[in-house]
């Protein structure tokens, strides 16, 4: 799991930069060293903050018994 969050290839969005902070009008980022950007952007001060990371949902298997849950 932790390796997943830390992964060094992920890219270098503009969302997950600890620089950034997102806007609640659009899909913009208000970045304090650059200003209004898009999500997508990056620069060359881009420092990843992995508590911006919203993770994939887990996908639940719906093929369980009545069975599965007796004690």
């Amino acid at each position: 799991m932790a390796k997943s969050l830390l992964n060094k290839k992920l890219p270098h969005f503009c969302e997950y930069c600890a620089h950034g902070f997102a806007s609640t009008y659009n899909d913009e980022v208000m970045c304090t060293k650059k200003g209004i950007v898009k999500k997508k952007d990056s620069c060359f001060r881009y420092k990843y903050d992995p508590l911006k990371r919203v993770p994939k949902k887990a996908k639940i298997a719906d093929n369980y018994k009545p069975e599965d849950f007796m004690l």
